[in-house]
């Protein structure tokens, strides 16, 4: 019985003195500098770890006590959800396009409703791919031009967190950044806008389509190869401002996009997915941080969805084991039904002259799985030959 007592009246207290007594004291006195919160998360890293090899040896010296490991167990998820009361502000870091503020607003508001006494700075930022609008954004560098300065502003801790599009995240992040959230999804599909015309079917033949995304202009040429698609970059009112000057008959956009910014009366046709498959990742908002710092990962956790998370990581892996991103026209869209996901990809020549597309389902707890099988049956049905015709052109 001494060995319990020593755990319990040494190791014990050392645990909690670290993980509650020094957060409630620095909180108590006001800080709120990057370094000393720097410093006590990694005391209580250590702590924690500490207290795991205490349990551990517990383990083997004290087998007889096991309700009493088992409280000590129980104590670290307990202590670390003090850690977000001791936050006071969290900055995100967001495009300066309104719909980015919008997300970012929506993220502030889910936070200040599940945290109480904590303020949200919202650090708004124009970055590459907001500048270069004149060439299309393969040649300007591809999606990961929006969320390059967001996730610098991280790595300088200018910034807590930094939410995007997930359409518009790179497949591999940076090394200390982590994506732990994935809010609950909207919309997936497509929207045509249009003051003339209320179906894609309908357009009038050679009508002049907007829209940059090789994604789009692939499958729209498969399914009507009469049309005429023009390049078309910038944000949401800027598009939209395009079409209304009469310089397209029409324009492709996510309608996610269009329902966040109060705009959902502009579209007049969801295109449905069996005929537009959308882009990975469409409809759903990350939030991305460092990957150390776990007081701000429990302050976001609240807001993650397991669902849309499923099914994004689904669909991301797809993209990834085919070396995808926006710069390939690739597709993917994952949906739980019931007790499976069902993951569709696809893969297509930029002329519309050849779509591979297929199908997988799964339990959902093996989605990365899922994505890299059904890029394993594309690639079998030749989409190495379009990928590689693309990545590398002859010539």
């Amino acid at each position: 019985m001494t060995g319990v007592a020593k755990v319990k009246t040494i190791r014990l207290p050392v645990c909690v003195y670290r993980f509650v007594v020094i957060p409630a004291c620095l909180q108590q006195a006001g800080e709120s500098s990057p370094a000393w919160m720097q410093v006590v998360e990694r005391r209580l890293e250590q702590a924690a770890e500490e207290s795991r090899r205490a349990m551990t040896e517990c383990r083997g010296k004290l087998r007889f006590n096991q309700r009493f490991l088992m409280e000590m167990e129980a104590l670290l998820p307990t202590v670390f959800k003090q850690a977000p009361s001791i936050v006071k502000k969290i900055r995100i870091a967001t495009r300066n396009s309104p719909l980015a503020l919008w997300q970012a607003g929506h993220v502030r508001e889910r936070l200040l409703a599940a945290h109480e006494a904590i303020e949200v700075e919202l650090i708004g930022m124009t970055t590459e791919g907001d500048r270069f609008l004149a060439a299309p954004l393969i040649v300007a560098g591809g999606k990961g031009l929006f969320i390059k300065k967001l996730e610098q502003a991280l790595l300088d801790r200018r910034a807590d967190i930094a939410v995007h599009s997930m359409k518009d995240v790179t497949l591999e992040l940076p090394d200390k950044l982590a994506l732990p959230v994935i809010m609950a999804r909207g919309e997936t599909r497509d929207a045509l806008v249009s003051h003339d015309h209320a179906t894609l079917a309908g357009l009038p033949e050679r009508a002049v389509i907007g829209t940059s995304s090789l994604r789009r202009q692939s499958q729209l040429r498969a399914l009507r190869p009469d049309l005429i698609l023009k390049d078309l970059r910038g944000n949401v009112g800027a598009r939209l401002n395009r079409l209304d000057q009469r310089e397209y008959d029409a324009i492709v956009l996510a309608a996610a996009g269009l329902q966040r910014l109060g705009l959902a009366e502009r579209a007049r046709q969801l295109i449905p997915a069996h005929q537009l498959l959308p882009a990975v990742g469409q409809g759903a908002i990350g939030i991305e941080c460092r990957a150390e710092d776990s007081w701000i990962k429990a302050l976001i956790a609240p807001l993650n969805d397991p669902a849309t998370a499923l099914c994004v990581q689904a669909e991301r892996a797809f993209s990834r084991a085919l070396n995808g991103g926006c710069r390939l026209p690739i597709a993917g869209r994952a949906v739980l039904e019931k007790d499976q996901l069902r993951l569709t990809g696809l893969v297509a020549r930029t002329d519309g002259s050849e779509i591979l597309k297929a199908e997988r389902r799964g339990q959902p707890r093996e989605a990365e799985a899922i994505g890299a099988a059904l890029a394993k049956t594309l690639l079998a049905q030749g989409a190495d030959r379009i990928l590689g015709a693309l990545l590398n052109p002859p010539g």
